[in-house]
């Protein structure tokens, strides 16, 4: 029964989430989930009044699986069922490129590598995709709306810039900017992405590395670095690409995350 009061009560908890969100933001662990709840109420509501008479354990008949699973894992498989074919159908990009703009990609797990070589010089940019989606906009909520519009999402990760020669590395922190122009650099400028960090070392580094904040750096200083990046590749319509990437990149993640969830709950 606390289930069925869960999902009786959640049309109400949704539109305090969203009153609440309009005055503090929404948090960027929240957005996913306010935006599949927000659409699945009606449905969850309904799923649970048909089988609130059930046993605890119940026999499961999902994907011609005939083992015994507890009410909630039965449950659990139906809706990620449900759940992996939405997300495949939002994907916009099925397979991840393996070059872009003449870098190199590399995926590990969450981690993302983008290497280029040019003359004597190996460009690296690393990145990694957890806890990394936001909404593209502040959005306008409509309390009154059971399906509100919370913006497109992206994925925005910090990452590192590492330009190596020889046995040195100049090295960047960047983050992407919430709103054009919100850098360090000349407010004339629109930057994707500003340099949180910069730093210059020898062999590997470690924590006795010196490293500046980019925002207390002069800013002359700032610009003529923000055009060195752009020269080595790395300029705001290469940043929009990498949002793409890591967009895309995380969306698969995700959904590789649903399925193996699936099969671990259904015990194949």
């Amino acid at each position: 029964m606390n289930g069925i009061i869960r999902n009786t009560l959640r049309s109400t908890a949704i539109r305090n989430l969203l009153s609440s969100a309009t005055s503090t933001g929404i948090a960027k662990n929240q957005l996913r989930t306010l935006w599949k709840i927000s659409s699945r109420q009606t449905e969850l509501t309904a799923f649970a009044s048909q089988n609130m008479l059930k046993h605890r354990h119940v026999l499961c008949n999902c994907c011609n699986c005939r083992s015994t699973h507890t009410k909630a894992e039965k449950e659990l498989v139906e809706f990620l069922a449900e759940e992996i074919v939405a997300e495949k159908k939002a994907q916009k990009l099925k397979t991840i490129p393996t070059e872009l703009d003449g870098f190199k990609v590399s995926l590990n797990g969450a981690d993302v590598n983008l290497e280029k070589k040019q003359d004597n010089e190996t460009i690296n940019i690393s990145f990694n995709i957890n806890h990394t989606v936001d909404s593209e906009a502040e959005p306008e909520l409509d309390m009154n709306s059971n399906s509100p519009d919370i913006g497109e999402m992206k994925s925005k990760p910090n990452f590192t810039v590492d330009i190596k020669r020889g046995n040195q590395t100049l090295g960047f922190i960047c983050s992407f900017n919430s709103e054009p122009g919100a850098s360090g650099a000349n407010d004339n400028y629109n930057d994707v992405f500003g340099i949180d960090e910069i730093t210059l070392y020898e062999g590997e580094h470690s924590d006795k590395v010196y490293a500046v904040a980019g925002e207390i750096i002069d800013g002359y200083l700032y610009d003529l670095l923000m055009n060195y990046l752009e020269e080595k590749g790395v300029s705001n319509e290469f940043a929009e690409k990498m949002i793409e990437l890591s967009t895309n990149y995380e969306h698969t993640a995700y959904v590789s995350l649903l399925e193996g969830l699936s099969k671990f709950t259904s015990g194949k």
